[in-house]
C-alpha cells in the first residue's frame, strides 16, 4: 500500500508521539502540570511487609479518586525520601515533622495533611529507654554516669528517635557527641529498642507509640525495658507535595485524603494505615489540612542544637 505525503507525516508523528512517551521520566508533568502517574516515597518503618499491605490500600483508593495510576517508592531510612524529594524523583512523600523541616531546608513543598483528632493535629511522644540491668532510674543517674554509657538514636532524620531527645539531652547539659562513652545510631526504631533490651546499648530513643505497639504485639514484655523520660507532645507527620506539581490537582490529591475516613473504598485503606500505630484512636482520626507554619517550633529546636550531623564517632 502506497501511502501519500498526508499518510507519511501523520506516520511520522505518531512515531514522534510514541517516541517522546517512551522518553519520558517517571515523574513528568503534562501541560497543566499535573503528573501522568502520581509517584509516593514513603518510609516503610519498622514493619516493611505490614506497611506494604497497607499501602496497597491506599494506592487503590487514590487511583480510583485521581483517575491514573500511583505508585509508592517505600525506603529504609528518611534520608532517601528527602533526598527523593528534594531531587525531584518523586513529586510526593509521607515525611516525619523532622524529615520535613530538613526537606524544606533545601526545597520548598506544600503540605497537604496529617492525622488529626477533633480538627486539630494529632500528636505523639519521644521517650528515652535504658535496660533494667543498667541500674539506671532516672535521668540524674544519666547524667552522672554519661561518659560510661552507650547512647542509641534511630534514624538520622526522625523527630523522636534523635531531634527532640537530642535537643533535651544537650539542653540538660549532655551533648550526645561527647558526653557518653559512644552515640550510634540503629537505623530504626525496633533497631533502637531491640538493642536495649538485648544490652547491647545502654539508652536508647524511640517512638513511643512503637514501644506500645511492640509490648502489645508480644515483640517485648513490660519491664523489658524502662522509661526514663517522656517528651512533650510532638506534631504530627505531614503529607507533602511538590510545588511545581499544578495547584489545581494538588487540592484534589489533599481532598482525596480529606475525604478518606468516610470514602466506602477509603475507609479500610484509612483504618488500616491509621490502626498500624493508632489501634484505640484508629477510629477517631481523621486526616487535617495542615500549613508550614506548624513546623516552627522543630525548626526552632533544630536551630538551637547548631550542628546535626550524627556523632564524633
Amino acid at each position: 500500500m502506497k501511502l501519500n505525503n498526508y499518510g507519511r507525516i501523520f506516520l511520522v508523528s505518531l512515531w514522534l508521539l510514541l517516541a517522546m512517551a517512551g522518553c519520558r521520566s517517571k515523574t513528568a508533568l503534562d501541560t497543566n502540570g499535573v503528573p501522568y502517574k502520581l509517584i509516593v516515597a514513603v518510609y516503610q518503618g519498622d514493619n516493611p511487609g505490614e506497611t506494604s499491605a497497607v499501602l496497597a490500600k491506599v494506592k487503590k483508593y487514590l487511583e480510583s479518586k485521581l483517575n491514573m495510576p500511583v505508585e509508592f517508592q517505600q525506603s529504609t531510612d528518611y534520608t532517601t525520601v528527602i533526598e527523593a524529594m528534594i531531587s525531584g524523583k518523586v513529586h510526593m512523600a509521607y515525611l516525619s515533622p523532622f524529615s520535613y523541616v530538613l526537606a524544606t531546608q533545601k526545597q520548598k513543598l506544600v503540605p497537604l495533611v496529617a492525622p488529626g483528632f477533633n480538627g486539630k493535629p494529632f500528636s505523639y511522644r519521644s521517650i528515652i529507654i535504658t535496660n533494667p540491668a543498667t541500674g539506671l532510674h532516672s535521668m540524674d543517674d544519666v547524667k552522672a554516669r554519661a561518659r560510661n554509657l552507650t547512647l542509641c538514636f534511630a534514624d538520622p532524620a526522625s523527630t523522636s528517635g534523635h531531634l527532640v531527645p537530642r535537643a533535651y539531652l544537650t539542653s540538660i547539659g549532655l551533648d550526645p557527641k561527647t558526653a557518653f562513652k559512644q552515640t550510634m545510631f540503629a537505623g530504626s526504631h525496633s533497631a533502637s529498642l531491640l538493642s536495649v533490651k538485648s544490652g547491647k546499648t545502654d539508652l536508647g530513643c524511640v517512638f513511643e507509640l512503637l514501644y506500645d505497639k511492640m509490648i502489645r504485639e508480644g515483640g517485648i514484655k513490660e519491664g523489658d525495658v524502662v522509661v526514663l523520660w517522656r517528651s512533650d507532645p510532638i506534631v504530627e507527620s505531614p503529607i507533602c507535595m511538590r510545588p511545581e506539581v499544578s495547584p489545581v490537582f494538588t487540592e484534589k490529591v489533599r481532598q482525596a485524603f480529606l475525604d478518606m475516613p468516610r470514602d466506602p473504598l477509603g475507609h479500610d485503606a484509612f483504618h488500616s494505615y491509621m490502626s498500624m500505630y493508632f489501634p484505640k484512636q484508629a477510629d477517631s482520626l481523621s486526616y487535617i489540612t495542615v500549613n508550614d507554619s506548624l513546623y516552627d517550633g522543630l525548626r526552632k529546636i533544630a536551630s538551637g542544637i547548631g550542628d546535626l550531623t550524627p556523632t564524633k564517632k
